[in-house]
């Protein structure tokens, strides 16, 4: 099987170590995993934003990319969405780029859509030995329907002890430019979220959307340095099915711990 790496943007500049972890996942599946080095931004803040016009370019780019492949991963449940379920609306007037399209977009996956799904695998050999809770993001919930995937991933992982997320299902309050153009709600959002974490005793959160555990990751600082929090670090799953249990990971990349994302 020709598998391609479609890394994203935020991973790409921020969070790099999380698409390595994709890499040696698969590798130790047996797979060698190929990364196209045109590959660019999916459009996804452009389309969100009403740039129709300006996010067609990057639809072209992506399905000129990543065609010919028999599978694209990304680590990205954001991302993969747009690919899914956005590109054939931008798509439609175009119908040469709709038929790109309706070729390249199936093929895109969510990391345990391609692990469960397409490879057969829930136990990648991973050992992670601490406490952790999981935050379904919203486009991995309500958009590529991910269920209980991320989960009987973590559950196979050794010596992980995996505690659920009261209210896991609401939003964190990220949204990309909703914690922008929203800030009070935003934060209210988080803080709820922040709490729920912290509750579980868990000693990482983890999601399938880096841009989350930010926002996450930047509401836990900040309520450690106010002393209303306790020390919970945000990571990509993907690095947990990855861990080997040698030593404790960094977050994903360098930014949950201390980047704030919102007011």
């Amino acid at each position: 099987m020709r598998i391609a790496l479609f890394v994203t943007c935020v991973n790409d500049l921020v969070f790099p170590e999380t698409g390595r972890a994709v890499v040696r996942i698969l590798e130790r599946l047996g797979h060698t995993v190929e990364f196209p080095v045109a590959q660019t931004c999916c459009g996804q803040m452009h389309a969100n934003s009403g740039y129709r016009a300006e996010s067609l370019p990057l639809v072209r780019g992506f399905v000129d990319t990543f065609a010919g492949y028999d599978a694209v991963v990304a680590p990205s449940g954001s991302c993969v969405a747009m690919v899914r379920e956005s590109y054939p609306r931008l798509a439609g007037p175009d119908p040469k780029l709709a038929a790109a399209v309706a070729e390249v977009a199936p093929r895109v996956y969510e990391l345990s859509e391609l692990l469960v799904d397409v490879l057969g695998v829930t136990d990648v050999g991973g050992v992670f030995p601490h406490r952790v809770t999981y935050h379904p993001t919203c486009h991995g919930l309500r958009l590529l329907r991910l269920g209980d995937r991320p989960l009987r991933l973590l559950r196979a992982v050794r010596g992980l002890e995996l505690v659920n997320l009261p209210g896991g299902e609401e939003c964190c309050g990220f949204g990309g430019t909703f914690a922008v153009k929203n800030p009070d709600v935003s934060a209210a959002m988080l803080a709820d979220k922040c709490a729920a974490v912290c509750d579980t005793g868990a000693a990482y959160v983890a999601a399938a959307d880096n841009s989350c555990l930010a926002h996450i990751g930047g509401g836990l600082s900040r309520r450690n340095r106010t002393g209303a929090g306790r020390d919970v670090r945000a990571i990509h799953y993907a690095e947990i099915l990855a861990g080997t249990g040698t030593d404790d990971p960094e977050p994903a990349g360098t930014a949950p711990v201390t980047t704030e994302v919102g007011p």
